[in-house]
């Protein structure tokens, strides 16, 4: 069968490539047909760069060709003999790459609710990776929080801070446009700024008491020291954002002297008793009763024909998109 892939065939290079691969179906698993499917900025472009350090998880997973993408809403076209749960027909969340026709693991697969959009499903992945963070946090009722790097991981997890009883939450990234797409609530202060500098504002806000829990989000390796500054003694900060380059990543000054937890936490974890397909349908079940949002969150639309411009587009100017998604429906309309 002939698929329509997006390609990073080496670094810095996007291809639209048509490829064959073999359709016939085992027992447990499922065709499907691409929806749409959307962009993870940070992990993506971190990939397409292809800048990391020897022995890290980034090193040893991106090898060129690279099949980008693990955020997909499709439709089913065949199940194998042995699936019972998903019919031809259903629209389901896949963690896979960008690509038109693909198999799946049937036990994988989370089946939209018909209230949920394809637009709103493909965050599906990203909300588990939130909800992993936030867990390992291990809040208390009336904790105040701070958030570094508002990109799409950021969003969700500022979002989540706000339904866990949190008192006050600092949402902190130096673009004006993504500080913008923060809820407007009470109890979250939006500040367009980068970590460091909101030191000053954070210590006079919080009367030199800081911050209980920092997240940091951003994947940079200079923002760990500046986020450990942010908490007071016995403080946690958690990393959400994977360095691609540990070696130029410091913890700060204060670590040891202040007693502050680093706590990091991976995509792939369970946490607790909570697994993969509860926290799915937990973000689900938010979203149905209009307690998170992601709508706002969606910039841009491509098609897949499109890639090497959207990807461009995030690469030179990425803090004037936010939710990038391609319409894989869009196929027909060129080649």
């Amino acid at each position: 069968m002939e698929t329509v892939s997006i390609i990073f065939s080496e670094k810095q290079k996007v291809e639209v490539s048509k490829i064959t691969f073999d359709a016939a179906l085992g027992e447990t698993e499922i065709l499907c047909a691409a929806i749409r499917s959307l962009i993870s900025t940070g992990t993506e472009l971190q990939c397409l760069r292809g800048v990391f350090d020897s022995d890290t998880n980034w090193s040893s997973w991106v090898q060129y060709p690279f099949h980008p993408g693990y955020s997909m809403v499709a439709e089913v076209m065949e199940v194998g003999a042995a699936v019972q749960h998903i019919q031809k027909g259903d629209r389901v969340f896949v963690e896979n790459a960008h690509t038109q026709f693909f198999k799946a693991e049937a036990a994988h697969a989370v089946l939209l609710p018909k209230e949920i959009s394809p637009e709103q499903g493909v965050w599906i992945n990203l909300s588990k990776t939130t909800q992993l963070g936030v867990r390992r946090a291990e809040l208390f009722l009336g904790e105040t929080v701070g958030v570094i790097g508002l990109g799409l991981l950021g969003q969700l997890v500022t979002q989540y801070l706000h339904l866990s009883g949190t008192k006050e939450i600092y949402a902190m990234d130096p673009a004006q446009s993504r500080v913008q797409l923060v809820q407007d609530k009470p109890g979250i202060h939006r500040l367009a700024m980068d970590a460091g500098t909101a030191k000053a504002q954070i210590a006079e806000q919080t009367k030199g008491k800081m911050l209980d829990v920092v997240f940091d989000i951003t994947g940079h390796p200079a923002v760990l020291a500046q986020a450990t500054q942010l908490v007071k003694p016995l403080g946690r900060v958690i990393l959400l954002g994977d360095t691609a380059t540990p070696s130029a990543q410091g913890m700060g000054r204060n670590v040891v002297s202040n007693s502050i937890s680093i706590l990091g936490i991976h995509a792939q974890m369970n946490y607790k008793g909570w697994h993969h397909p509860e926290m799915a349908d937990l973000f689900l079940t938010y979203l149905m009763q209009g307690r998170m949002d992601v709508t706002p969150l969606m910039t841009h639309l491509f098609s897949p024909w499109d890639a090497p411009q959207a990807y461009d587009l995030l690469i030179h100017n990425r803090s004037s998109a936010m939710g990038v998604l391609f319409d894989w429906t869009r196929l027909g309309e060129e080649s």
